[in-house]
């Protein structure tokens, strides 16, 4: 296909995106106005600036709605019929609207569908039922709200935008090397990514050919407290979706004892991996983090680079990627790489590894079958971790950076070692960058690979930790985790 002919395509998909936005949503000049343009080029502080509540699109009423509540919270009050279906749909599509004009985060839009929604649930109420970078060549890049020259991650990162900026208290990503907790560490949710075929992901396109199989994405939840992520994962597995598709595990929802007061409990610490340093933001979050477990009487146990395995964990999964020929699909396609593939591609070139040397020169199925045995050894060498520790759950940083310029996250060594895990594992929000505290850049040295660390270009970014347990361990991933971010909220 001419590059013309997919260029005329997006051209009228993006229109057709801005003319779903309804006329009394546009944002007037006088918001518009006090953003410096192009925003991806300056760091806007998008929520900062309260665009919500400055733009008039919205009542007090609606922005409370939006605000005040967690999930949880919502839902009691639309069982009460404190507020209408109807009511908290067209306050959050108003704020998603204004989103969508600020940060393009969002890729389709059914704002007249979800209101008729609304309107049946609302009478069906009445009747006594109750019932990692985001950028590609149709939809241009998603902006971070906390600054609009980082990047919200990807590749959920229009779910990541959407939810730091309220126009959804919870949503849905996808990820198979991060992309549900990349962009809710860049920009500053909870996310989790679930152990594969928990929640059912039937039907969706496979980032590899149909059939190919080596590890899974998962399907999982963003949003704004953790509570939330309980909520979804709880709601879903209870329903045994097994029944209904055939790509889920049936494993229904597990509900976990709780003790009358937190057991002390004994955490893994995955400590820096040295072809990955990590910005000094991540360090200091991170051992905060340390010092408010142990505060509470926990134990933290570091877990040395050489038996976390991030580095071959990273070479592997490369190397899987690579089974399919990618470069060849999209040559196929017409379209030009992307700026931040062709720099993660360039990224993992100066990578060196050399845990897959015996694997050179090998193709086809002996390729794959020497693969899977280096798989399995690195889950050998996890087990032995769990086993001789004694963990309840390991601590560790989401990347090694914060968010940062577009088109220079690069790799996502600390968050696809658990995908090549298949470990459950949960991103909290933890902080700030500060140029004050952390005021020295860092530049990637010899041998390493990362961005540089820009002390005043990510100032204020969010800092998070992210937290895992052994497979299938869902249930209290998201127990440990929730023990943890109650440990974080008291710092």
């Amino acid at each position: 296909m001419a590059i013309t002919a997919w260029g005329s395509r997006v051209a009228a998909k993006q229109q057709a995106c801005r003319d779903k936005i309804p006329k009394e949503w546009l944002l007037p000049a006088s918001i518009t106005n006090l953003l410096q343009a192009p925003l991806s080029d300056h760091p806007n502080r998008v929520i900062d600036m309260d665009i919500p509540r400055k733009s008039g699109i919205m009542s007090e009423k609606e922005l409370n709605i939006t605000e005040k509540f967690t999930v949880e919270e919502l839902l009691q009050q639309l069982r009460k019929g404190v507020l209408s279906s109807l009511e908290v749909t067209i306050a959050f599509s108003k704020r998603a609207a204004m989103a969508q004009q600020l940060l393009s985060c969002l890729t389709e839009t059914y704002f007249p569908e979800a209101q008729d929604r609304a309107r049946f649930l609302d009478g069906e109420k009445a009747a006594g039922r109750i019932t990692a970078d985001s950028h590609n060549n149709i939809f241009g890049r998603t902006l971070n709200p906390h600054n609009t020259a980082l990047t919200a991650g990807g590749s959920s990162g229009g779910e990541g935008a959407l939810v730091a900026f309220r126009g959804s208290l919870l949503g849905i990503g996808t990820d198979i090397a991060g992309s549900i907790r990349i962009p809710s560490l860049c920009c500053g949710t909870y996310g989790f990514k679930p152990s594969t075929e928990r929640i059912p992901y039937g039907g969706q396109p496979s980032p590899v050919r149909d059939g190919l199989t080596f590890f899974e994405p998962s399907a999982g939840p963003i949003a704004n407290d953790i509570q939330a992520l309980n909520l979804l994962c709880r709601s879903i597995l209870s329903m045994r979706p097994a029944m209904y598709d055939a790509t889920a595990l049936d494993v229904p929802w597990r509900d976990l004892e709780v003790p009358p007061s937190v057991p002390k409990l004994r955490f893994g610490l995955l400590t820096e991996d040295p072809a990955f340093p990590l910005h000094p933001p991540v360090k200091r979050a991170l051992a905060q983090a340390v010092s408010a477990l142990e505060a509470k009487g926990h134990q933290v146990v570091p877990i040395s680079p050489s038996r976390a395995q991030v580095s071959n964990a990273l070479a592997l999964a490369f190397a899987y990627f690579g089974l399919d020929d990618p470069p060849a699909h999209i040559a196929a396609s017409g379209e030009p790489l992307v700026p931040s593939v062709i720099q993660a591609m360039q990224a993992f070139g100066a990578f060196k590894c050399d845990f897959l040397a015996d694997c050179e020169g090998l193709q086809g199925i002996p390729r794959l079958a020497a693969l899977n045995v280096k798989r399995q050894s690195i889950a050998d060498e996890w087990r032995e971790v769990w086993r001789d520790e004694r963990l309840d759950a390991v601590i560790g940083p989401s990347a090694q950076n914060t968010a940062v310029a577009h088109d220079t996250y690069g790799l996502p060594p600390y968050t696809l070692l658990l995908n090549v895990l298949d470990y459950p594992a949960c991103v909290l929000p933890f902080g700030r960058a500060s140029s004050a505290l952390d005021p020295e850049p860092l530049i990637i040295g010899a041998g390493q690979v990362g961005p540089n660390y820009e002390p005043k270009l990510v100032h204020g970014a969010p800092t998070s930790i992210q937290v895992f347990t052994n497979k299938m361990r869902d249930e209290e991933c998201l127990q440990m985790a929730t023990i943890v971010d109650e440990c974080l909220r008291a710092v």
